[in-house]
């Protein structure tokens, strides 16, 4: 009955989703300079402009600076005194874009490809951009992310693309430039069987082992391959991993205790390859490690509980701040897809436990840019680069006093309409609620 139930509601869903958000299309092109003047911008590096202006013309910024904004004939000028302007949030490994609907719609899943091995697997040619959950996103002024595969020991490619497109090939930014792995940790899998009579019983220890040893021996094929300038047959996995080992690529490890960590910096110290740790919730046990092999980290949401019982219940707050004094470069994601949404806001987190509200700031934007790197692009609102930004009425990193009331993808005035607006105001009107959206 539950299942049917889910399947129900699903299905339900989806057809509230086709019809919902009909007026939301993407953005055109700028076709006229835009100057936004009076308000607070945070530069995205540490750096604030109080009473600042920003210009920027065909999608890239033009001019910054303090006071009054120079004479820019037929140019747009949006007054934003009282308001605070930052670049565009980034989210790295998500999986927004590639699920629709968790339960009960296993047509909205596309995230996971079956088998263990998979480096040739592309999450960006399923990133759906008529997806309903980007807008509740961007709204919270997340502007651009990095749909991301799940699944077995080795994922598949990540591609960064922005969030206001009418395809895929429209979306993407940066073309498969991640692989994905999760590194074997060795811990019971579930529940424990009854040993087959004649068949040896793995240990924990043995069967992570195995999976590590898998590894090695792909990635050693895979080099091998890479270094053969035309190979007589085409592997089109060792294709896809040829990236790691010319530098054009990174390789995204989810890990998360200190052993595995150090296990992944070794692995990929080995092989040559630029690697980052997704998770790292002990990662401040190794920080001397991370450093000193220039390994940054992409610490998942702060509003969660600890692993372990015996850890301090405000370790998750902490975390930033303590990588931030080691010297590691760290990013900050969230779980899954539409609670990327409170990404700021798990970023405001950090605030209370040690980080800048600044520092809180670069964590979503010019430290999750650099680790994708893409941050001679974007990240931080500096002449030359694009004008990926929005203006909020109050603090961004406050889910109260949060107001996103324009926002631009390479100077693209976006659409900040979503659903649950529509919803809002829908009912609104019915009871004759003033509405404020």
């Amino acid at each position: 009955m539950n299942k049917i139930f889910l399947i129900f509601g699903g299905l339900l869903l989806s057809t509230i989703l086709t019809y919902g958000q009909a007026n939301i299309s993407p953005a055109k092109a700028q076709s006229k300079p835009i100057v936004i003047s009076g308000g607070t911008i945070h530069i995205g590096n540490g750096q604030v402009i109080n009473n600042g202006y920003i210009a920027f013309d065909k999608g890239k910024i033009t001019a910054i600076g303090t006071g009054a904004a120079p004479a820019n004939a037929g140019a747009d000028v949006i007054d934003a005194t009282g308001k605070q302007i930052y670049p565009g949030f980034i989210c790295p490994v998500t999986t927004l874009g590639l699920i629709e609907i968790e339960e009960g719609a296993r047509g909205t899943v596309d995230d996971e490809e079956t088998g263990e091995l998979n480096p040739d697997a592309r999450s960006i040619v399923a990133f759906n951009t008529d997806s309903k959950v980007i807008p509740t996103v961007r709204s919270n002024g997340i502007l651009m992310a990095q749909p991301t595969p799940t699944g077995g020991i080795i994922a598949g490619q990540s591609s960064v693309v922005m969030l206001d497109a009418w395809n895929w090939e429209d979306a993407a930014y940066k073309m498969d430039m991640a692989i994905h792995m999760t590194w074997p940790v060795a811990r019971a899998n579930g529940r424990r069987r009854a040993p087959t009579p004649g068949v040896p019983q793995e240990s924990p220890a043995e069967r992570a082992q195995k999976a590590i040893d898998a590894i090695i021996n792909l990635f050693t094929q895979a080099k091998a391959y890479a270094e053969i300038a035309k190979p007589a047959v085409t592997n089109i996995r060792f294709e896809a991993m040829k990236g790691l080992f010319n530098g054009s690529k990174k390789l995204f490890v989810n890990a998360e205790g200190a052993k595995e960590i150090v296990q992944a910096v070794d692995f990929a110290k080995k092989f040559g390859i630029q690697e980052v740790i997704v998770g790292g919730n002990e990662s401040y046990l190794v920080t001397e490690v991370l450093k000193e092999n220039n390994v940054p980290v992409i610490l998942r949401e702060t509003q969660r509980l600890p692993d372990k019982d015996e850890d301090d219940v405000y370790l998750p707050y902490k975390l930033p701040k303590m990588l931030q004094d080691a010297g590691v470069v760290y990013g900050l994601t969230g779980i899954g897809f539409w609670r990327q949404r409170n990404l700021p806001f798990e970023a405001g987190e950090a605030v209370g436990y040690g980080l800048t509200k600044e520092q809180a700031i670069s964590m979503i934007t010019l430290n999750n840019a650099k680790i994708l790197g893409i941050d001679k692009t974007v990240g931080t609102l500096e002449a030359g680069k694009d004008a990926t930004l929005f203006i909020s009425k109050g603090d961004a990193l406050d889910m109260i006093s949060i107001d996103v009331q324009t926002a631009f993808i390479q100077g693209r005035n976006i659409n900040l309409d979503n659903l649950h607006k529509q919803l809002y105001r829908k009912f609104a009107d019915k009871y004759g609620v003033k509405a404020n959206l």
